[in-house]
């Protein structure tokens, strides 16, 4: 078997505890309930006994716990391949990767027939973003153990991320089947549910996970009930994102910020509205000022969700949209959110991708224009300047594609977010010795879904490189990405802003996972 050593390097000691969303967060996080060091006494060094009580802790949501039982197991009988994969699928859920490669993989190494190494091994790559060594792990695994539940999850996500829908159910169910009972497989089952419009069968998975998951914390349970009531609102409907009129539109935006501000239609009222085209959010979102002038009244609520900003947390509203136009397009029947703003009121919604997902859609920084286009429809041929990226969905619906930073050897996971005016890097990235130079004495202000945050540092970035284009002395801020990391699935380390994207003339192709970038600015002292 080949060495995944090189998938680790110093650098990504930072994938220790990332979490939950871009611009706003409708996933939820574990408690961990209080546990009594003495209580760790009371239990045999028996290591059978001792992986026994970890396991009931682990069910329970106490990491914490269950690691210090686990750890025990582990030094009582230090060749026991169960007990060190046990800990490192433990080390996995707490997002401590680096622990959980360096106790798995001497097992996977040591015996390559091991199923449940193999798939440990692939969890915790995949968690990292090494998606072909993780395939490679989770179909050795499923080859020598066919009902081997983990791997057949990984490919099911992994399908996810790379926009296999199908695929990805088709996988989740092998997994659901092998291990009915599993809370996170029926969690994942029930976001790809969603993501294929199967609203009704999304809402049955998240209801058998919260029977399956009976210990989860109060505030996470009324998040997931508020979802499952919205599911089956949407389940209800016929069809959702029906696009009408013309095959192809093309509009003028506005670019304040570095954001492009586009106009458009709700609900047949011939008012234009300002809305931010943001790629960095699954769903559209409207607020709670517009929504109660054009008497948009909430579906359903869901507790609390977690943001970037203020005090990090607001409420989970859902709407529902009769119809939005853009140009000569219409796309009718439109789930979005609904909630406060923290900007000066001109701007009255977000354009998420899933209401442009069923375009090929043009955002050209140059011309300041916007063209949806529909599928089918006459497509313009690329030239050699144009270069193709494959990007990658995350679990909370945003697109990620691979990025490299000068000083940094290993390719990092960046959101691309025409949504946010500058880019970003992650505190742990900022951390790192090589970012040390560009440090710069300016902070700023972030305004968040959440609130906003006052004195962010800020790093000048010497080189930003995405496919073949690169943009030099690129402003970056460093923001704690744990909540975006949460709901992501695998590891994002920054994201990739309007500074950078302004640059350019890029097309989303979303059914096949594509962003093609085209320069507009041909400044020589800024790219390459």
């Amino acid at each position: 078997m080949k060495s995944y050593a090189a998938a680790f390097s110093p650098l990504f000691h930072p994938f220790r505890s990332r979490r939950a969303s871009l611009f706003f967060i409708v996933t939820t996080l574990i408690a961990f309930p209080a546990f009594a060091a003495d209580d760790v006494q009371q239990v045999s060094e028996n290591p059978k006994a001792l992986i026994k009580r970890a396991e009931k802790l682990f069910r329970r949501g106490d990491l914490t716990g269950a690691e210090a039982y686990f750890k025990r197991a582990v030094d009582a009988r230090p060749n026991d391949a169960e007990a060190k994969l046990k800990l490192a699928y433990l080390y996995v859920k707490m997002r401590r990767l680096v622990e959980a490669y360096e106790l798995s993989f001497p097992v996977v190494k040591a015996d390559p027939k091991n199923a449940h190494a193999s798939a440990v091994v692939g969890a915790t790559l995949l968690s990292a973003g090494r998606f072909r060594d993780a395939r490679l792990l989770f179909v050795n695994a499923i080859r020598h153990e066919n009902d081997e539940a983990l791997a057949w999850a990984g490919l099911g996500m992994l399908e996810f991320y790379e926009n296999n829908i199908d695929e990805s159910l088709k996988n989740l169910q092998e997994a659901v089947f092998y291990e009915p009972l599993e809370p996170d497989y029926l969690f994942v089952l029930a976001q790809v549910s969603a993501r294929a419009e199967k609203y009704n069968d999304a809402a049955k998975a998240y209801e058998d996970f919260l029977r399956a998951s009976r210990n989860e914390d109060d505030e996470r349970r009324a998040r997931i009930k508020g979802l499952i009531n919205f599911l089956r609102f949407l389940g209800n409907k016929q069809s959702l994102y029906q696009t009408g009129g013309a095959d192809r539109t093309e509009v003028k935006f506005d670019l304040v910020g570095n954001r492009p501000i586009i106009k458009l239609r709700v609900n047949g009222r011939p008012e234009p509205l300002n809305f931010v085209l943001d790629t960095g959010s699954g769903i559209s979102v409207i607020s709670d000022e517009t929504a109660r002038a054009l008497k948009i009244k909430p579906i359903t609520k869901g507790g609390m969700a977690k943001g970037i900003g203020g005090d990090g947390q607001f409420e989970i509203v859902y709407g529902f949209l009769r119809d939005v136009g853009i140009g000569d397009v219409v796309v009718r029947s439109v789930p979005v959110y609904i909630r406060k703003f923290h900007s000066d009121g001109k701007i009255h919604g977000y354009i998420g991708l899933s209401l442009i997902s069923k375009f090929l859609t043009t955002v050209d920084y140059g011309a300041q224009t916007f063209t949806l286009q529909k599928r089918g429809s006459f497509v313009e041929p690329l030239n050699a300047a144009t270069l193709s990226v494959p990007l990658r969905l995350t679990s909370s619906g945003f697109l990620s594609g691979e990025v490299q930073l000068e000083g940094i050897e290993e390719p990092l996971n960046f959101i691309v977010d025409t949504g946010a005016s500058v880019s970003v890097i992650s505190s742990d990235i900022a951390t790192h010795n090589s970012m040390a130079p560009y440090a710069q004495e300016e902070r700023m202000r972030v305004i968040g879904a959440a609130g906003i945050t006052e004195d962010v540092p800020s790093f000048l970035l010497p080189k930003v490189t995405m496919g073949n284009h690169s943009r030099k002395s690129i402003t970056a801020i460093a923001l704690n990405l744990d909540l975006i990391n949460e709901a992501s699935g695998f590891e994002q380390a920054g994201i990739l802003g309007g500074n950078f994207l302004k640059n350019y003339r890029m097309t989303f192709d979303f059914q096949n996972s594509k962003l093609t970038f085209v320069s507009v600015n041909t400044d020589p002292d800024k790219q390459e």
